[in-house]
């Protein structure tokens, strides 16, 4: 293993040289810090993880906070979280992974510490009991999704509100006037999770607009809930003609229990989904579908906190624009 003492002696200064190149704590001549970052590069150097955050201050370790609480689709989650992961490697950053339900007392216990400079917050909710505690921390915080009053934090996320209107939209603009929505787990809503409320505020608002005759299911993630679900939209609604779906797990369970119920997808009902592509394009009947853009957000929210940790402003707010892609399961209204 590379010394310290190494670094010193192929670059022909003292190891304290060494050590206030890598912490910046004191000044040094340009040219000398070239040659030892030259020394650092061709010996293949890295500073001690605990002796690097005493010298700087630093850990170069990110919080992923992401309870994993009922309703939640774990697979995609996942892929936020590797997401994060790769882009903080870029940074030359390490992830710590907080999947426990424990609210502001994991993020102090967290923050108190010097074991990350940094937290990404996800599962955020309307009404966020967190939200005082991150505004108030003096480490930087970024948020994967909004609270109902984001003043003052830094947020990214998918735009949820105009996902749920552009599929509206498109089944509005194929002539289908009775439309559902299949949503999240009923538990997903009752903490008011703030995509799933989002969603359902554009699915509502854009039926609204179009004069088009609507109504939102929550549905537990499973193939018999989803059959539910379909007897109910078909019971309450028998002039339906379009669904959305908000809720990834049940996504080909209710089009199977739609087709065993006598509607032919796309033949007698339009389907849209909110999910991952991939999710989308292996349906056995492919899905028209807004896509959940993991990559783009995890990645996102680690160069907005490298950003702030370098004191760099950052916007408060960033949505990205939903994107639909149509595919066989939707066409205009038989």
């Amino acid at each position: 293993m590379v010394k310290i003492t190494d670094v010193a002696r192929h670059a022909g200064v003292s190891p304290s040289t060494v050590s206030y190149a890598l912490s910046g704590k004191r000044s040094i001549s340009e040219e000398t810090r070239q040659r030892v970052e030259e020394s650092i590069r061709e010996l293949g150097y890295r500073p001690h993880a605990g002796a690097r955050a005493l010298a700087s201050s630093r850990s170069n370790v990110l919080a992923l906070v992401v309870p994993l609480r009922a309703g939640i689709h774990v697979p995609v989650v996942m892929r936020f979280a590797v997401s994060v992961v790769t882009a903080a490697r870029r940074h030359d950053h390490d992830v710590l992974l907080l999947t426990q339900e424990e609210g502001e007392d994991g993020l102090r216990r967290v923050a108190d510490t010097a074991l990350v400079d940094a937290l990404i917050v996800m599962d955020v909710q309307l009404h966020d009991a967190r939200l005082p505690l991150l505004r108030a921390l003096d480490r930087p915080s970024v948020l994967i999704g909004f609270p109902a009053e984001p003043a003052g934090l830094t947020c990214i996320d998918l735009d949820f509100k105009a996902a749920g209107e552009l599929c509206v939209e498109h089944l509005a603009a194929l002539g289908h006037r009775v439309i559902g929505l299949v949503g999240s787990p009923p538990e997903v809503y009752v903490r008011e999770t703030g995509f799933a409320q989002r969603v359902v505020q554009g699915f509502t608002a854009a039926a609204d607009r179009n004069g088009i005759s609507s109504s939102v299911h929550p549905c537990e993630a499973d193939p018999a809930a989803a059959r539910q679900v379909a007897e109910r939209l078909l019971r309450e609604r028998p002039a339906l003609t379009g669904v959305v779906v908000h809720n990834e797990p049940v996504l080909e369970p209710l089009i199977d229990a739609f087709e065993s119920l006598g509607l032919r997808v796309p033949g007698d009902l339009s389907v849209t989904a909110i999910c991952p592509d991939e999710l989308a394009g292996r349906v056995r009947v492919p899905v028209t579908s807004i896509a959940i853009p993991a990559d783009e957000v995890g990645a996102g929210s680690v160069e907005l906190l490298m950003k702030k940790l370098g004191g760099t402003p950052v916007p408060e707010a960033t949505l990205l624009p939903p994107r639909l892609t149509v595919r066989a399961s939707t066409q205009p209204r038989p």
